[in-house]
């Protein structure tokens, strides 16, 4: 495959051209045009927004608090995206001891309840949640001694409630590196480590140390090391089903607070390097990269601003397709890809010796959800997109036999925002009569112009799921967390 085709001939018609697959949606299905306000009488955002050199954007907090819940009464007040209905009954923890009180309350009755913190990342149906809904809202930041790290590195331990941009900002004020490159995500803290949120080159993966929860198998409250997620790209073991809730989070970051002017991580990421107008790998004043962060997330719509109606939205709603090299290879050559870090060989014998000292038994394949016991470090790099290969095997009679798991054929990141829009969704796109649109500025989030429902939201993200997997095969898996919709 050495270029790009039209919507009339996909990947499926090319590759199976004696019989293509039908589609729900026609490939030439036009736009409704550009998006408009409630109001329908103007585009909402003809242009990027433009900075000073030296002009931080504004940047509104994910989560409502305090008096601000009184009069609450859909989860379109409580998530980002603006849609959603109602629910049966709201608490909201303020303390850490009443987020594990009442989760450990809720799991006990038995009933449907639904944990929610700045609702960022969450798209609930316009029918509501059919029960309790618990709000994170425990808050603080501490620098907590430990004469165990190394010299320069300070550890930090924020509450789960605590906005996440707010402890990047006051990082960044303290002279501490290693979040500046994650500044304007929108959320709370506590959600950092459940899909190991990232952009511009860093990971919360690179600095989390471990995190506090009250954790339903064990019912107490345990501390986890980061190790013990199998944390990887936009995911951890709290994604694939652990039950556990987050109370806060340990990370340790580089402490240069004694320079003259506290500087960042080396810069690794080639649009930041842009942005910054420095070389890959040099170290700017923590200020200027977060500025320039929030400037190039805000030129996108991706910087939670009340009045911009193209930050409301879940961010980014799919994730970047990993798939094979092999698979890549079908795809137009100017299609972008990103090498993996690919796992390698492991051993997967466990002998006698590690059982009588205490060791867990390996076993091939347990490396989801319930594999908080098994070991293997997360791989945290820029581009993580896997943990150290999980141990497996058993332990048989011949111990000293070991063996080892095959090595997977090697896999590459593909750009979700890239196979979006040359599968013929363009930013701005909106499906007729629909309140959801295609963000201005990327291709990547959806967002609501004001008047949109949850039904809205899923049918535009169905479609661009049904015009990628048509053109070039790849079908597109949404980031956000959703309750009551099918994509």
């Amino acid at each position: 495959m050495t270029g790009h085709t039209n919507n009339s001939g996909g990947f499926f018609a090319r590759f199976f051209a004696s019989r293509p697959e039908p589609t729900k949606y026609p490939a030439d299905l036009p736009s409704a045009g550009p998006a408009l306000d409630s109001t329908a009488e103007a585009p909402l955002a003809p242009a990027p927004p433009e900075f000073a050199a030296d002009e931080t954007p504004r940047v509104d907090s994910a989560a409502k608090t305090g008096a601000e819940l009184a009069d609450v009464t859909s989860l379109a007040e409580l998530t980002t995206m603006r849609v959603g209905g109602g629910f049966e009954r709201l608490l909201v923890a303020e303390t850490a001891a009443e987020l594990a009180e009442h989760a450990a309350a809720l799991w006990d009755s038995g009933e449907d309840w639904l944990l929610l913190g700045g609702g960022s990342n969450t798209l609930v149906s316009d029918a509501g949640y059919p029960g309790t809904v618990l709000l994170v809202r425990n808050t603080g930041i501490e620098v907590v001694p430990d004469v165990t790290l190394p010299a320069g590195k300070v550890r930090v331990r924020v509450q789960a409630g605590h906005d996440w941009d707010e402890l990047v900002a006051w990082s960044v004020q303290q002279g501490y590196a290693g979040i500046e490159m994650l500044s304007g995500i929108p959320g709370l803290a506590g959600a950092a480590p459940v899909q190991n949120i990232g952009a511009y080159g860093g990971e919360v993966a690179q600095v989390l140390d471990s995190v506090t929860w009250y954790d339903r198998d064990w019912g107490q409250v345990r501390e986890i090391a980061a190790a013990d997620l199998h944390l990887s790209y936009r995911d951890s073991i709290l994604k694939q089903g652990y039950e556990a809730v987050i109370l806060s989070l340990d990370l340790v970051l580089q402490d240069n607070s004694a320079q003259p002017e506290p500087q960042s991580q080396p810069v690794v990421f080639p649009q930041l390097a842009k942005a910054l107008e420095v070389r890959l790998g040099a170290t700017v004043p923590l200020t200027a990269v977060r500025r320039a962060v929030l400037q190039v997330r805000a030129r996108k719509g991706m910087v939670l601003n009340e009045a911009d109606h193209n930050s409301w939205s879940c961010g980014s709603f799919f994730t970047n397709p990993i798939v094979t090299e092999k698979f890549a290879r079908t795809l137009p050559a100017d299609a972008p890809r990103f090498a993996m870090q690919q796992q390698r060989e492991s051993d997967l014998v466990t002998t006698f010796e590690e059982l009588a000292a205490g060791e867990e038994l390996r076993l091939q394949g347990f490396g989801g959800a319930d594999a908080a016991g098994f070991g293997g470090a997360a791989d945290s790099g820029a581009d993580a997109d896997y943990g150290a290969a999980a141990p497996g095997g058993v332990a048989g009679a011949d111990a000293g036999a070991a063996w080892t798991e095959p090595r997977q054929e090697p896999q590459v990141k593909l750009s979700a925002a890239w196979l979006i829009e040359h599968a013929g969704v363009r930013r701005g796109f909106r499906l007729p009569g629909s309140g959801a649109a295609v963000s201005d500025f990327h291709t990547l989030a959806i967002t609501n112009r004001g008047g949109a429902s949850a039904a809205d939201v899923a049918e535009l993200a169905r479609y661009i799921v049904s015009m990628v997997q048509t053109e070039f095969g790849v079908i597109l898996v949404p980031e956000p967390n959703i309750y009551g919709l099918e994509i």
